[in-house]
C-alpha cells in the first residue's frame, strides 16, 4: 500500500518536472527571439506616419540602433539567437516526437482531424489571408 502511493508521488514530482522543463524551454526560446521580433515591429511600426510622430519615432531609433551595431545588432540579435533557437526547438521537438506515443497520437488525431475538414480549414485561412491582405493595404493608404 505504501509503496504504491510512494509510486505514485514519484511519478507525480516526475511529471511536475518535465513540465516545468518544457516551460523553462519555451520561455528561453520566447526571450532569444525577442530581439528579432523587436526589430520586425520596429520596421513594420516606423512606417506607418511620419517619423516626426510617436510610436513611428521610437521605431527608427529601434532600427538605428541595430543598423549601427551590426556585429551586435544584425549577427548577434538578428542572426545569432534565433539560430540557438531554432537548434534548441528542434532538438526538443526530435526527443520529444521520438519519447512520448502521446504526443504522436496527438498528432495523427489533429492531422485525421484536418484532413475532415479540409474545405473549412481552407476557407479560414483564405478568409485570414484576405483580412491580412486588406489590413495591409489600408495601413499603405493611410500612411500615403
Amino acid at each position: 500500500m505504501w509503496l504504491h502511493c510512494l509510486a505514485q508521488i514519484v511519478t507525480l514530482i516526475y511529471k511536475v518536472l518535465m513540465k516545468t522543463k518544457r516551460y523553462a524551454i519555451a520561455t528561453t526560446e520566447l526571450l532569444l527571439i525577442f530581439p528579432a521580433a523587436l526589430f520586425m515591429a520596429a520596421l513594420f511600426v516606423r512606417n506607418l506616419q511620419p517619423l516626426q510622430y510617436e510610436p513611428a519615432h521610437t521605431a527608427q531609433q529601434i532600427v538605428d540602433w541595430y543598423a549601427v551595431r551590426p556585429r551586435i545588432g544584425l549577427w548577434g540579435l538578428l542572426i545569432g539567437l534565433p539560430l540557438v533557437a531554432l537548434v534548441i526547438g528542434c532538438g526538443t521537438l526530435l526527443r520529444r516526437w521520438s519519447n512520448e506515443a502521446e504526443l504522436r497520437l496527438a498528432a495523427r488525431h489533429a492531422l485525421a482531424a484536418l484532413v475532415a475538414h479540409l474545405a473549412t480549414v481552407l476557407i479560414a485561412g483564405a478568409t485570414l489571408a484576405a483580412g491580412g491582405f486588406l489590413a495591409i493595404v489600408a495601413l499603405h493608404v493611410l500612411t500615403d
